[in-house]
């Protein structure tokens, strides 16, 4: 056992423990200041300080607390040490649809074990059926762990995997699918398979979660429900990523896949759709329609996957004092694209013309807005102009990272820089609008 007894203490702290015979896991008492606090002393980062104590209160919340000389610690017991046991799958409603759940890792795909405070993941059917009881009255599910990474560590190889192991599940018949994934990269990863999936039979929801599953405003049960509820009924054949509406649970909605940002690091609406309606909210159990424009779930459809993505496009954003020999990098490191984050309607210093000029006779480079609303337009001024007159790509109201994430996908289907611009201009999982509206036009639309 050694030294997972005492996991990431060191130093005063783990002295302290060691001297009252507590190791993790054990109930402990802690009084300092007049203040008492109990609960279940948990690990600590590997690269946390020497003068702190974490323990899990009650509550669920957990609470460091900093060593003093009039600090006291006592160790009340072993304590309950729940262990989590699965339990049986309850009754197969064999009238109800069935859903696959592909995990791919996040705080929505794990579970807290109280004994230690750490994760793991927790997608099997048993799992799920036990955290979100309710998922049993709406469809049968079939649950699979693909990855169990942090989103930061998802790459374009993830993606084709996921694209193919949506397709098997298609295959088998499924009714809709749902991706859990970490909140940080979802947006990238859910336009990448509104690419590499085309002509879908029936929805493909991803989900994730903002609050991990031992806080109380933990998002994680309600969020599943709406997502597995869009699989399994929504009227729609599309990628789309189902959260909050708002930071209350009246409501989860659900973004398309090619026009969705996360906006916020913590609220538990953090995503939004941008320069787009939302495709539909779920509502006290039922699919509301916001969008008209949409594919129909046709089960009769033959899904087309096309699964194969190039790391060699580079998203770079644009800022006063940046040196142009940044896309000269990028050219001699072969990259075939570039996405300019530019300024306002679509402008990059006339410095960056030279290097531009070099990228467009390699490859292709397209220009989209640092803005998060409205749309690019290089015809208003001469800087626009004359990028455009270099061969720069206007992308319209399409997202930066979608950009980037369809030219990642056009290169691994072509190598010919024409081709991919025709490709790049064509709407193909609705990236872009013909027409940008305005922001309360959507809110109006929601009402």
């Amino acid at each position: 056992m050694g030294e997972e007894k005492f996991f990431g203490y060191r130093g005063k702290a783990l002295e302290a423990i060691k001297r009252v015979g507590a190791e993790v896991g054990d109930l402990i008492r802690i009084t300092k200041n007049g203040e008492v606090y109990e609960g279940i002393l948990i690990p600590r980062s590997e690269y946390g300080d020497e003068k702190h104590i974490v323990i899990k209160l009650k509550s669920g919340y957990n609470i460091g607390i900093r060593l003093s000389p009039n600090t006291k610690i006592e160790r009340i017991g072993v304590g309950a040490k729940p262990t989590f046991a699965s339990p049986p799958l309850p009754p197969q409603n064999p009238q109800l649809p069935k859903v696959a759940i592909i995990s791919t890792g996040g705080t929505i795909a794990s579970r807290v074990d109280y004994r230690t405070g750490a994760v793991r993941p927790a997608l099997s059917a048993s799992d799920l059926y036990s955290v979100v009881p309710e998922l049993a009255d709406i469809a049968r599910i079939d649950a699979q762990i693909l990855f169990s990474l942090y989103s930061e560590n998802i790459t374009p190889a993830h993606w084709t995997e996921m694209a193919k192991t949506v397709a098997e599940k298609i295959a088998d018949g499924v009714d809709g699918v749902v991706i859990a994934h970490g909140t940080d990269t979802m947006g990238y990863s859910a336009a990448a398979l509104s690419f590499a999936l085309q002509n879908l039979p029936v929805p493909v929801i991803f989900v994730g979660s903002q609050r991990s599953a031992d806080r109380p405003s933990s998002d994680a049960a309600t969020n599943l429900t709406g997502a597995v509820l869009a699989a399994a009924k929504a009227p729609f054949a599309e990628v789309a990523v189902a959260m909050h509406e708002t930071i209350s649970d009246t409501a989860i909605v659900l973004h398309r896949g090619t026009k969705v940002r996360k906006c916020h690091t913590s609220r538990r609406d953090a995503f939004k759709s941008v320069n787009a309606q939302p495709l539909a909210k779920i509502v006290e159990n039922r699919v509301v329609m916001l969008a008209e424009d949409y594919k129909r779930r046709d089960p009769s459809q033959k899904l087309v996957v096309k699964p194969n993505f190039s790391d060699k496009v580079a998203l770079i954003k644009f800022y006063p004092g940046m040196d142009p020999a940044i896309i000269d990098w990028h050219v001699d490191k072969g990259y075939k694209a570039i996405v300019l984050e530019g300024t306002g309607l679509g402008h990059v210093s006339n410095r960056f013309f030279q290097p531009i000029r070099r990228a467009v006779e390699k490859g292709v480079v397209a220009m989209a807005s640092q803005c998060i609303w409205g749309r690019v337009n290089m015809n208003v001024y001469d800087t626009g102009r004359d990028l455009m007159a270099l061969g720069v790509i206007p992308l319209e109201d399409m997202l930066a990272e979608t950009a980037t994430v369809k030219l990642m996908w056009i290169f691994g289907q072509t190598d010919n820089p024409e081709e991919a611009k025709q490709l790049l201009k064509t709407n193909i999982a609705g990236e872009f609008s013909q027409r940008t509206l305005h922001e309360e036009t959507w809110e109006e639309a929601k009402q």
